[in-house]
């Protein structure tokens, strides 16, 4: 297998092939303001807006101050990839705690990863998608959401216990799962489908396992009952949220667990067992009967005053790895991350950090018969 680079083009030739969409990504990753990188490339704001539009095409000159000012390559700015076909808007957690320019950085990196998936697509077969499709009423009970997702677990095969790992589950179902840079604490995980493919992000701000399970069937979530609508409602959020813990731990099998009173013994246990937090181990046991009132608020309250991270640590986040084993089978084939990022036209830094955040961070160990 050829990489099929191609040698690096001039700002005369990129400018000939300008595409608008590449400006306004590429601006949106670097969280630069319209008037900030008018002022470093040396044009005015009006000026950038028109080139984002596609009213004007920039000078050869002018993309050549673009591409520097935006740490990408020339001919990123004339590769035709088209527009990727995204379903509805990204479901962020809080559309109030994250600034504007924070949710366009994070939906383009999204963007850019999509683009790096494409290519690493084209040359290996990634895992089929295998989403249920599942059906929530409108006016949605607590009973609603116990169906569907013990109807989500069957599809799965997950059986009555414990969901072993949530984000590979995610991966072998055709689900691409990446950590965000670190780019921003306030963006936490949200989810997005590109086309025929959804993709889910998690916070790297989150190094907890139990956090993370949650997470990842909070979007798993959405990707299943909330492909068309609109986002930021606290209502599908609750949604979401009751089907993870649902999806997670099943109530008819956890409320025969939990311990009938305030045993953290018992709980830390479960905790282990389920890969839950203790908090929504206590939430469970209310919501489903099994602590009154007051034994609630006093868990709450001890919850709190022991603070975050809760005691009972059970390891670090789970991490995707699809990413990574893709680009380790392409380099036995002698396609690199170089290669990668000539398709794409994309610096190999952000290439690699986009395979990075689809990858296990732990060292693998590698042991040689004798």
């Amino acid at each position: 297998m050829t990489g099929g680079a191609r040698g690096p083009v001039s700002p005369t030739v990129a400018a000939a092939a300008f595409q608008p969409r590449a400006l306004s990504l590429a601006r949106r990753w670097r969280r630069m303001r319209k008037n900030e990188l008018a002022r470093q490339v040396g044009v005015t704001a009006a000026a950038i807006s028109q080139y984002e539009l596609g009213q004007v095409r920039p000078s050869a000159a002018v993309l050549a101050r673009l591409a520097l000012a935006l740490s990408m390559p020339v001919e990123f700015f004339a590769a035709a990839f088209p527009a990727p076909a995204m379903a509805g808007q990204a479901h962020f957690r809080s559309l109030r705690a994250t600034s504007q320019a924070e949710r366009d950085q994070a939906e383009a990196f999204g963007e850019i990863a999509r683009r790096v998936v494409e290519v690493i697509e084209s040359h290996i077969r990634l895992p089929e998608l295998r989403l249920p499709h599942l059906d929530l009423p409108d006016a949605s009970t607590s009973a609603d959401l116990q169906t569907v997702a013990a109807s989500a677990r069957d599809a799965f095969s997950v059986g009555a216990g414990p969901v072993g790992h949530m984000v590979r589950l995610l991966e072998a179902h055709g689900v691409i799962v990446l950590t965000l840079p670190e780019v921003s604490d306030r963006v936490d995980a949200f989810s997005h489908w590109y086309g025929q493919r959804p993709y889910v992000f998690a916070s790297p701000s989150k190094n907890d396992k139990a956090r993370s399970r949650m997470d990842a069937a909070h979007e798993l979530a959405h990707l299943l009952l909330h492909h068309d609508a609109e986002p930021g409602s606290q209502i599908l959020e609750r949604q979401a949220t009751a089907f993870a813990s649902e999806f997670l731990a099943p109530t008819n099998v956890l409320g025969d667990e939990l311990p009938t009173r305030l045993d953290f013994d018992r709980l830390h246990e479960l905790k282990r067992r389920w890969g839950i937090s203790l908090k929504a181990l206590i939430y469970r046991g209310h919501a489903i009967g099994v602590y009154r009132e007051h034994s609630y608020r006093r868990g709450m309250n001890l919850l709190a005053e022991w603070g975050d991270p809760e005691p009972g640590d059970i390891g670090p986040r789970e991490t995707p790895s699809l990413l990574g084993k893709a680009v380790d089978l392409l380099a036995g084939q002698q396609f690199s991350v170089h290669d990668v990022a000539a398709q794409t036209t994309l610096p190999t830094t952000l290439v690699q950090a986009v395979i990075e955040a689809g990858s296990d961070p732990r060292p693998r160990l590698t042991i040689t018969a004798l």
